[in-house]
């Protein structure tokens, strides 16, 4: 049974720093690129950041650039996001997502999400 677990979530002020952590299960973690996705309220599930499976090669939304960090850890299972320079509105649920493409087949799997609140 795949199980995607994410961790670290929490209330900080703004220009506070958290890492999230994305601990997988029942896979092997090498074969998927990694994504984070986050959904504030009211709004739609939106891409933040992404890796390949190898940590090659990475991709972020432009509301992130400069200030979140994604990496990964194939030996321990384990993806991070490292989230500098909080603002309130990156006020979400974080996501951890593994995606694996081999011809016609396609595994997608999600965690449960970790809330992040950023606040005075």
């Amino acid at each position: 049974q795949v199980q995607l677990v994410e961790s670290g979530g929490g209330l900080v002020q703004p220009g506070g720093s958290l890492r999230l952590s994305c601990a997988a299960s029942g896979l092997t973690l090498s074969l998927y690129d990694m994504s984070w996705y986050r959904q504030a309220p009211g709004k739609d599930r939106e891409l933040v950041a992404a890796i390949t499976s190898a940590g090659r090669i990475t991709d972020y939304a432009d509301s992130v650039k400069g200030r979140f960090t994604i990496s990964r850890d194939n030996a321990k299972n384990t993806v991070y996001l490292q989230m500098n320079s909080l603002k309130p509105e990156d006020t979400a649920v974080y996501y951890c997502n593994a995606d694996r493409r081999l011809a016609t087949w396609n595994w997608n799997y999600w965690g449960q999400g970790t809330q992040v609140t950023v606040s005075s």
